[in-house]
């Protein structure tokens, strides 16, 4: 048996660092951990808590990383080799006293913690970045991170039963034979990928069935966000927002709103809950009826932190892939101009989009609150527009 199990191997429970700490405890060289006689009395410094001089002497007090607070030592400037932690604790130490710096380095240090939860359970190329240089909230709680639609109970999605024979599905569009031209519809995207159709009119790519391969053409957002994006705390009280890290050209796909799929009647009940929290995480999935939402409070991807602007960067499509239904479109947010690397990804949280036949007068891709969803004729909370745009409506809704 034991001859059948040469070149297995399994995961460890202790994370590379744990490893490393159990090998200085117990004093025990180990190459393959990086553990030598010159480190092997290296301690990993968490964050630095207090400063003070003694004869001219800097000496820091040290929460050593595996450690509990009890075990904190003060350690003289030339122990540490840490310049990146000790340059941002003289920057605290500029903004406060001691109570605020450790405050900061923990809250540091959770931020870190989440940017690696976020960038483990992404399926997407797009690296997510987390900083908050504004105040000392740290990481959302109840949020979970997910890539693609959570279905809620009683509601299913349709699979499509067929997909196109193209080769080249950008070259044979016009026949009319690709995923659009069999729903009766445009082909959406051009040879870079960016969107080419007004927005109102849906977008139909390939799906699973197709006989194209993942670099077809038509295959825009469901290879998901391939750009670098930053979480981000604002600085005028609107929470968290989201910039880029790259420049993003015009009409090209950025992500999309993702969360939970819930019946209008649910979003209902749940949006009386957000309207007392100031919440506006209810996307109605109206295209042709109103019967679907999508809640993205706990449940969702980065989407969950874009802010609203009267004059945003982003617009809404709706978007069909491997689900025809058309109760339930996906929702992808592209550029409506070119968007510098640095600046803040936003879309209007009450978008209408502009009527371009008979058919697209029944989409309404509003930011829905429940309590008020979009079209309900129930009396809507009104919050205040903080985007400052010079065209802002003053509200959200």
């Amino acid at each position: 048996m034991a001859e059948n199990l040469k070149g297995c191997a399994v995961c460890c429970k202790s994370s590379w660092s744990q490893l490393q700490d159990l090998c200085r405890l117990e004093r025990v060289c180990c190459p393959s951990l990086g553990i030598t006689r010159r480190n092997l009395s290296h301690f990993e410094v968490e964050f630095l808590c207090d400063y003070k001089r003694v004869r001219e002497e800097e000496f820091y007090l040290v929460k050593w990383r595996g450690y509990p607070e009890s075990e904190n030592t003060w350690e003289p400037r030339k122990n540490l080799h840490c310049v990146g932690l000790l340059k941002q604790f003289h920057k605290d130490l500029e903004q406060g006293v001691a109570n605020y710096v450790v405050q900061k380095a923990k809250q540091r240090r959770a931020l870190w913690r989440w940017e690696r939860q976020l960038n483990a359970k992404r399926n997407h190329k797009g690296r997510i970045v987390v900083e908050n240089e504004v105040d000392l909230d740290g990481p959302p709680r109840d949020f979970v991170y997910i890539n693609e639609y959570k279905v809620g109970e009683g509601i299913s999605l349709t699979q499509v039963a067929v997909g196109c024979e193209c080769c080249d599905c950008l070259a044979e569009a016009a026949s009319g034979c690709c995923c659009p031209g069999a729903s009766r519809h445009k082909f959406a995207y051009n040879e870079l990928g960016q969107v080419r159709i007004r927005a109102g009119l849906p977008i139909y790519e390939c799906n699973a069935r197709c006989r194209c391969g993942a670099e077809c053409s038509n295959r825009v957002v469901q290879r998901g966000i391939r750009y670098d994006l930053c979480i981000f705390r604002t600085a005028n009280g609107r929470g968290w927002g989201v910039r880029t890290l790259e420049k993003i050209r015009k009409n090209s796909f950025v992500m999309e709103y993702v969360g939970e799929i819930i019946t209008s009647e649910e979003a209902e009940r749940r949006g009386q809950i957000y309207d007392r929290q100031g919440a506006t995480y209810l996307f109605d999935l109206d295209y042709v009826e109103d019967v679907y939402t999508v809640d993205a409070a706990y449940y969702g991807n980065i989407s969950h932190f874009v802010n609203h602007s009267c004059d945003p960067n982003l617009q809404v499509y709706n978007v069909f892939i491997d689900n025809l239904d058309e109760r339930l479109p996906r929702i992808a947010l592209f550029a409506t101009r070119h968007i510098r690397a640095g600046e803040e990804l936003t879309f209007d949280y009450n978008m209408q989009v502009d009527p371009v036949d008979a058919e697209s007068t029944r989409m309404d891709s509003n930011l829905g609150r429940a309590g008020g969803l979009a079209g309900s004729p129930k009396k809507r909370v009104r919050i205040e527009c903080k985007c400052g745009a010079a065209s802002c409506r003053k509200y959200l809704f």
